[in-house]
Parts: structure tokens; C-alpha cells; sequence
């Protein structure tokens, strides 16, 4: 469904109709201009609008030539997001937070925070070694295989390693405020992320 690109700003509370408190994120959108329209009847075989954010005049000659085509000025990120009817966008249009309502949910994709080298009790949650009774392998994995027999380590298994710093999508996110005025959206709940980290905002169906 169609989204928009934006920035996470941070976290903070609202408070409900009933004096509750609603943990929310802060969400900058847009504004995004449409680069391209792709259809299931050209070439590409699929219904798409591809949005761009965030000026820059550090972009390639494909991507400059993109751009001109489209009338619009150099973007720093570019992406696609389904539609059902291209023909409801055009080439140049600008998109903005008004395409979202208080009340929808919604499906949000960044990249989580990279903690660099972890092991396993950080980054698979294992639970470590007894306190007590001589043990001396409190924060290590422990054995990883058998011995004779298969005589290898199974692939998958949890090791220590690289953690953080992949893409993660939280979807069902209630939309609880929106400011027209500066493109922010309010949305119910954390997403990944660190602040000022590039977002994904799309309707969920």
C-alpha cells in the first residue's frame, strides 16, 4: 500500500480521552515527491510509485537522469511502494502526511540500532551459567555440536556475532495524531530505529 519516507524524531506520551497514557513515536514524513510511476501494463509488470526524500545534489548520472525526466530536484533516497491504481499518481506530484487519518493502523520499516560484536547472552538472550556450584562459564554458549557424530556445527546455530543494524518492520501501529502543518505523524508505539534514522511509513491493509 502506499507510504511515505521519513524520519524518526523520538519518543514521547500523549495522554487519552480517559487520562491514560499512550507511549508514542514522532514521526517526520515527507514531503515526497513522485519520480516514477510503474504499471502492470509497461514493462516492469507491477503496479508502483516510486518517492523520493531528502534533497541532495551527491546523486549519480543514472539517477540525475531520472530526476530531470521527472521535473523534480535531486533525492537522497529513493523508494517503491504498491499501489493498487497508479493512476491516482502522477509524475511531480508531492505527497505529504495528509494521506494518512488519525485512527488507521499502520506498517513501519527501519533499520535497528547496530551494537556492533555481541555475544550470546545479548544478542540471542541465552540465559548463562548457574551463579553458584563452581560454574565458570557464566557468559559463554557452551558446547555448539556434538562430537563423532554428525562431527560438524548445524548451520543457524546461535553464535556470537554481528548485532543490530538490519531492517525490522512493526506492523498494526495506530496512528494517534497527525500535524499537517509539519508533515508529523504521531503513531502508537516505538519502532526501530535511533533518532533521525530513516523510516518507512506505509498503510496497512
Amino acid at each position: 500500500m502506499i507510504g511515505l519516507i521519513g524520519k524518526k524524531i523520538g519518543m514521547t506520551q500523549l495522554y487519552k480521552d480517559d487520562g491514560g497514557i499512550c507511549p508514542t513515536t514522532i514521526i517526520e514524513l515527507g514531503p515526497c515527491p513522485v519520480v516514477q510511476v510503474k504499471t502492470s501494463q509497461g514493462k516492469d509488470g507491477y503496479n508502483a510509485v516510486k518517492l523520493g526524500y531528502q534533497e541532495s545534489k551527491k546523486i549519480s548520472k543514472p539517477e540525475k537522469g531520472v530526476f530531470e525526466k521527472a521535473g523534480v530536484p535531486g533525492m537522497k533516497i529513493l523508494h517503491e511502494f504498491l499501489v493498487d491504481n497508479p493512476a491516482d499518481y502522477s509524475v511531480g506530484k508531492v505527497l505529504t502526511a495528509d494521506i494518512f487519518e488519525v485512527g488507521e493502523t499502520v506498517v513501519v520499516t527501519g533499520t535497528t540500532k547496530g551494537r556492533g560484536f555481541a555475544g550470546v547472552i545479548k544478542r540471542h538472550k541465552f540465559h548463562g551459567g548457574d551463579d553458584s556450584h563452581g560454574c565458570r562459564s557464566k557468559r559463554v554458549p557452551g558446547s555448539i555440536g556434538a562430537s563423532s557424530d554428525p562431527s560438524r556445527v548445524f548451520k543457524g546455530k546461535k553464535m556470537p556475532g554481528h548485532y543490530g543494524a538490519s531492517k525490522h518492520t512493526v506492523k498494526g501501529l495506530e496512528v494517534v495524531m497527525i500535524d499537517l502543518d509539519n508533515n508529523v505523524l504521531y503513531v502508537k508505539g516505538a519502532v526501530p530505529g535511533a533518532q533521525k534514522g530513516i523510516v518507512l511509513v506505509a498503510k496497512q491493509r
